[in-house]
């Protein structure tokens, strides 16, 4: 707990919050956390591709997929879970979990998946958006990309790819940490359920409400002219402020 939180518990007669917090300082009693984020984006020698979507106007499925990889620590063991999702609809399309960094467990696992989730679906033209991590511009990966016929994409800052990065959260915090894994197997499992109660249970205030497999199945149903349209916007971060803004 930090020390603002205590200092409005105890509430010390004749003591101010910040004397309070420098008194604490000055007897060590400040605890400074000693986890450290793991990297899952090496962009070192990174082969950059121009980012395709920004202020790209989004009307259909297949127009543009995202993707990012995040970890997941069960005791001393990290794991690595990559996702794909259909920035129109939102849909997970491809996902995969691993114990390692390398292409083939991680991003080339995914898109495979995620292809044969859209099985009998031409993909060719469709642009592939990621950030600058050596997984997404590994020679295997760029030639099954140009193979499907898709288009590579990547972003320079973070809040570029921030629906991608958004499901990633809202797996790990709203689903996988509450249920618990103790196990690689069990996580496998809890992301499996996971991304099938994301999209066909979870509605989006974006989609009307809709969960993203029921949004796909409305727009089946209506004509492209009438299909809503979407217009890709970032959240940039004010370095003043430190507010988020669109640009």
């Amino acid at each position: 707990m930090s020390l603002r939180y205590m200092y409005e518990l105890i509430k010390p007669e004749g003591l101010g919050r910040d004397k309070f917090i420098t008194y604490c300082k000055s007897l060590r009693l400040l605890n400074t956390p000693k986890f450290k984020p793991i990297r899952t984006t090496d962009s070192s020698g990174v082969k950059r591709f121009p980012n395709l979507i920004i202020n790209l106007k989004l009307d259909r499925v297949n127009q543009v997929w995202s993707s990012d990889i995040t970890y997941y620590q069960i005791s001393e063991e990290v794991y690595y879970i990559t996702f794909i999702i259909d920035n129109y609809s939102r849909l997970i399309v491809g996902w995969c979990v691993s114990d390692g960094l390398k292409t083939e467990q991680t991003t080339l696992c995914a898109l495979k998946l995620a292809v044969k989730f859209r099985k009998g679906i031409d993909l060719s033209g469709m642009i592939f958006h990621s950030d600058g991590g050596g997984q997404y511009y590994a020679n295997v990966f760029l030639k099954y990309t140009e193979k499907e016929g898709l288009i590579n994409s990547m972003c320079e800052y973070a809040y570029e790819n921030g629906k991608a990065e958004r499901v990633n959260g809202i797996i790990k915090n709203n689903y996988l940490r509450p249920w618990g894994c103790s196990s690689k197997e069990e996580l496998i499992k809890n992301v499996d359920r996971a991304c099938a109660n994301y999209n066909n249970e979870k509605p989006h205030k974006a989609l009307n409400m809709l969960s993203p497999a029921n949004f796909e199945i409305k727009c089946l149903l209506l004509n492209q002219q009438t299909r809503p349209k979407v217009t890709e916007s970032f959240m940039a971060i004010n370095s003043q402020t430190g507010h988020r803004a669109p640009v």
